[in-house]
Parts: structure tokens; sequence; C-alpha cells
């Protein structure tokens, strides 16, 4: 049977659950293209080593809704394999009442879910509140669990900058197609140039907490800045506490005097932060893929090569001419803080678009 060459911009979280739901079909031959792979988790090029990587209430939109309902589902099933961990989360909100989470509108994703009663002992500032189980993971373990997945399944790995989808589609071939999941690379990707992209600077500490056992989280009324505690998966008393949220922000350094504020709210929501058992084990920084207007998850059909001779292709580079034809081109970027909770969900949709385009 022949196989449809599907090349996949990106080794994200992404990129590598879509080549996940991909290769349960036999009719596709995958090859992740990137310039970072899910082994270089101190790169701070990409989102997705550095990601909270829970489930937490970011969205009313129902077609995301929908897509996390499907993802929450997939990752409460990991629980025990050990790929993820299942624990109680608290959200306290600074206003009088839980109306402000707009809990209706979500609470059906989540396990046990309940509003904290009236006599709830509450945290500084936090006038409200509701519980309920969750997920998490950790990107550690899981990214590499992914790659190694995929590898069984027959996916080729290939580092390499990409800079245009004519590129992309002298990689896929004659009859090929493109999933573009490049996340802020979209931004600058020839053939895209998607210019809704934008980072959401994200820095967070990583702290070794054994006695925190909760995901907790703190809605403010008059600050974007969510403080929010993640004990991690598979790593006994690894713990995430953040956190920023910095639009159009790409400084990926470290700032110390956030730091001390992110730690400084974390304690006073979570008393156990400040037992002389925590050790503060690292300080992680890194750009979330923003996108005016949320996700793109949509098929495109583009002339490749283009006539633009400013583009480099594999083709052009060598000295011949390319012969023009219309790419599948997949779209799947754009996630923001919200990569790992829609993944799967994203994914199964991206999938459906990739069959439903090609040729029968």
């Amino acid at each position: 049977m022949s196989q449809t060459h599907v090349v996949i911009l990106g080794a994200g979280v992404i990129g590598l659950t879509i080549a996940h739901v991909l290769t349960e079909d036999a009719g596709f031959k995958v090859t992740i293209v990137a310039r970072d792979m899910p082994e270089d988790l101190t790169s701070q090029a990409f989102a997705s080593p550095w990601a909270g990587a829970d489930w937490s209430p970011l969205t009313s939109d129902d077609r995301l809704l929908s897509w996390e309902k499907h993802t929450f589902d997939k990752f409460w099933s990991m629980i025990p394999m050990g790929l993820a961990r299942g624990l109680p989360f608290r959200i306290y909100s600074e206003a009088e009442n839980v109306d402000s989470l707009k809990a209706s509108q979500w609470k059906g994703i989540v396990r046990n879910f309940r509003v904290l009663p009236s006599d709830y002992p509450l945290p500084p500032k936090a006038k409200s509140g509701v519980q309920f189980d969750t997920y998490s993971v950790n990107p550690d373990v899981y990214l590499p669990w992914l790659k190694s997945q995929l590898e069984g399944r027959g996916v080729s790995f290939v580092r390499r900058l990409v800079s245009s989808l004519d590129e992309a589609s002298e990689l896929a071939g004659e009859g090929g197609a493109i999933i573009n999941a490049t996340s802020l690379g979209a931004r600058s990707l020839l053939g895209v140039e998607d210019t809704k992209v934008f980072p959401i600077r994200g820095q967070v500490v990583l702290v070794y907490a054994p006695n925190v056992n909760d995901c907790v989280s703190l809605f403010p009324e008059d600050t974007p800045e969510v403080t929010y505690v993640i004990p991690r998966a598979s790593t006994p008393g690894m713990v995430l506490i953040g956190g920023t949220a910095q639009p159009n922000n790409w400084d990926t350094s470290l700032s110390i005097p956030t730091a001390r504020g992110i730690l400084a709210r974390a304690k006073e929501l979570v008393p156990a932060l400040a037992e002389p058992t925590t050790r503060i084990q690292a300080h992680n920084v890194g750009l979330r893929p923003g996108r005016e207007g949320g996700p793109r998850v949509e098929a495109q059909f583009v002339e490749l090569p283009s006539e633009d001779a400013l583009v480099p292709t594999l083709s052009k580079a060598a000295g011949k001419t390319g012969k023009i034809r219309s790419t599948l081109v997949v779209h799947a970027y754009g996630f923001g803080p919200a990569g790992y909770q829609q993944s799967w969900g994203a994914a199964e949709e991206a999938v459906r678009l990739l069959k439903e385009n090609s040729p029968k």
C-alpha cells in the first residue's frame, strides 16, 4: 500500500502528538523536521520543556474546550502508566464569588468538581474558590517518551532548520503534505509569516518541596499575573511555581526580582513552601506561542515552490527549478499557555483535516 509522506515541522508537544495520532493509520509515512528536538530539554527556543503541563481553566471557547475535554481524558488514562499524576487542584479567586472563574463552562472537563464552602479557610487575598481533581505531566519525562513511541512506529526525526514552506515541500516530495507545528516560528516561516503570532514570556521556579502535594492557584482581579503551584509527575517532591504572563516580551533572561516575587506570592498561598525542606532547583524562562484570535488549526493548499527568488529552496540552492504544485499544509500553532492541555484534541482535528483534504 502506498503511503503519503507527511513532513511535520516542529518537535514540540503539538507536533509530536499529531505524529502519534497520525501513525495510528498505516497510510502515512511521517518525518518530523525541527531545529530543536524533544531531548533538548534546556533549550529556550521552544516552549514545551518549560510548560506547567497540567490542566487549568484558560478559555471559554467551545471548540477549544472540546479539545481540552479529549486531552484531559487522554492524560487521565496515563495516570496508571506513571506519565501523568492525578492530584487535587484548588483555585482561589479575589472575587467575592466563583462566577469570575466561569466554572460552569469547564467543570464538566475535570473530575470531582465542587465549590469551596463559605467556611473554608482561604489564604490571604482570596474570597472564594473551587476544588477538583486534575492531572500534571512532567515534560522532562513525557517529551522523550513521545519520541520513543514515535521511533517505535517508524517516524524519522531530522534535525534541521527549515526557513520556508518551499523547503518543507521538497522534503515531503511529490504528493506529500506538510503539518506546520512551528509555534512562534510561524511568524518567520516564509510562506506563512503570521504576524498574529506573539510571545508570552513566562518565568517559573522549580523547587524541591516534599510536603506540597496539591495544585493551587490564585486568580487576581487586578493583574494577569496568576500565582500557581504544580507538583510534577514522575519526580517525587518536585514542584513548579509561577508565574508571569508577559505578552510581546521576547526576553529569555532570568529576572531575580521576578523570581523573588513569585516565591513570595507562592509561600503566601501555600505555607508549606516556607518550610526548611524546600530547596530551589532551577529558574526557568520560556516563551509561550500566543496568537491573536487563538490557535490556528486549519488546512490550506499552497502553490509551491514560490516563484520569489528570495525564498530559499533545496532546488534553487542546487541551481534547479522545482515543478510548481498545489501542496496541502495543515497549520497547528498558536496555543499560548494551553499547548499540553489542548494537544490531543487539537491533534485529532489536525489529522482529520489532513485526511479530509488528502487525495483519495
